[in-house]
């Protein structure tokens, strides 16, 4: 009776663990940070025990090696997942479409929709061989998960040779997807009962009463995934490098020190995600020397507009690289101000304020050294003199000098000046 009673209960909580199904939500690009969101999500489910995954999916698509990566992840998962196209004006577009039809059961919403998949090079038009390699790279890669799944391979094939692009009614027609729901609820209605297959067992889904578990982005997920917008990478370095030059030229003043390095590292950390295009990165380096040299050398602004020309095309080659496929750049409307900006910083603002640091002191007793003035009354060698208009006590240093004869100041002494008589 007891070993009954055991095994009872070690049926009803696998039975249990075995009825909750995990959802993970990607909205928005395809970078490191989903990548590992997906992966660490799929695990989580499979240590449970989940009856199947559902990934919630609205994407323009991202980088290569994140999408291969994800892809991997689902064809060699040992649990159901579902890819569902939603909310109803989402897409699956370029990454998301090998990323939807690897899924094991692939849905779409009403009013999406999935498609152009052809490779694009961010830098501008490829030769005709790079070109062909590129896409015939991308060809066969849809056409294995295709195959894999048993989904239309001619139109996948078209939708990366021909940037093809349909909406889930055609999708469906097509045999892309396996069908449209219009919300989760329906999604998990039209599951049931259908099969999968997981490493070569063909598996039974019965999600209709499953128990949803949501399992959205954490906040570190969600900062990783900031750090991979290329937009806040670069504003990162460049708040980075404005930092570290107020903390140089104001030793002492900590907080720009500190902003600077932190921005720097965040910065560093967001290019290691990124494809970047060294040759960029030098650029506006070469960029920022040239502001600062415009505050040294005296070029009537030519340093300016050279450091101006060569921070704008660094930063918009800074996320370009040979790989057609990896979809990141800086936005224009981000490069222009920032650029203008800082062209403005550094040859007006700093360059006064280094000028200003320069500019002989006219006031207080430093300033006093190398007035004119006139003698008030006759220095033998004491007397006073009038100095801006004001009465000093002074002291000729070479000789008496007569009243009303021209001074200049040489030195001063607390309230008392030294003076001579200009000849």
């Amino acid at each position: 009776m007891k070993k009954l009673l055991l095994t009872s209960i070690l049926l009803s909580s696998l039975l249990v663990a075995g009825n909750t199904v995990h959802v993970l939500t990607v909205n928005g690009s395809i970078n490191p940070a989903t990548n590992d969101y997906l992966k660490h999500g799929i695990a989580s489910a499979t240590a449970a025990r989940a009856s199947a995954v559902i990934i919630e999916l609205n994407t323009p698509g991202g980088l290569l090696q994140s999408t291969r990566d994800i892809v991997t992840e689902f064809l060699e998962a040992d649990l159901p997942v579902i890819v569902f196209v939603s909310p109803q004006g989402s897409r699956a577009a370029s990454a998301g479409v090998f990323i939807t039809m690897a899924a094991h059961v692939a849905v779409m919403a009403p009013g999406t929709n999935i498609g152009a998949a052809h490779p694009v090079n961010a830098q501008g038009e490829m030769d005709s061989v790079m070109s062909g390699k590129v896409t015939n790279d991308a060809a066969a890669f849809i056409r294995s998960i295709s195959e894999r799944r048993h989904r239309n391979v001619q139109w996948a094939e078209d939708a990366v040779r021909n940037s093809v692009a349909i909406t889930e009614t055609e999708a469906l027609a097509n045999g892309v997807i396996d069908f449209i729901a219009p919300d989760r609820s329906a999604l998990l209605d039209s599951l049931e009962g259908r099969t999968v297959i997981i490493d070569a067992d063909t598996l039974t889904l019965a999600l209709k009463d499953a128990v949803i578990e949501e399992r959205p982005m954490t906040w570190q997920y969600e900062l990783l995934d900031l750090l991979s917008d290329p937009n806040i990478s670069y504003i990162l370095f460049l708040i980075g490098i404005y930092g570290l030059f107020f903390e140089l030229y104001n030793p002492g003043s900590v907080l720009p020190g500190v902003a600077g390095a932190i921005a720097i590292i965040l910065a560093l950390y967001s290019m290691q995600t990124l494809p970047i295009n060294y040759a960029g990165l030098a650029l506006i380096i070469v960029g920022i020397i040239l502001f600062l040299l415009e505050i040294k050398i005296t070029s009537y602004g030519l340093l300016s507009v050279g450091g101006a020309v060569a921070l704008f095309f660094g930063s918009i080659m800074l996320y370009q690289n040979d790989n057609p496929m990896e979809f990141v750049e800086v936005s224009l409307g981000v490069v222009i101000p920032l650029v203008a900006a800082t062209a403005l910083f550094f040859f007006f603002v700093v360059g006064a304020g280094l000028k200003a640091q320069k500019r002989k002191i006219d006031t207080g007793e430093q300033g006093m050294v190398g007035q004119e003035g006139i003698a008030f009354t006759a220095l033998t060698p004491s007397g006073q003199v009038r100095v801006h208009g004001e009465l000093w006590s002074a002291e000729s240093i070479d000789g008496n000098i007569p009243k009303g004869a021209k001074i200049i100041v040489t030195e001063i002494h607390g309230l008392q000046l030294k003076v001579q008589q200009q000849g």
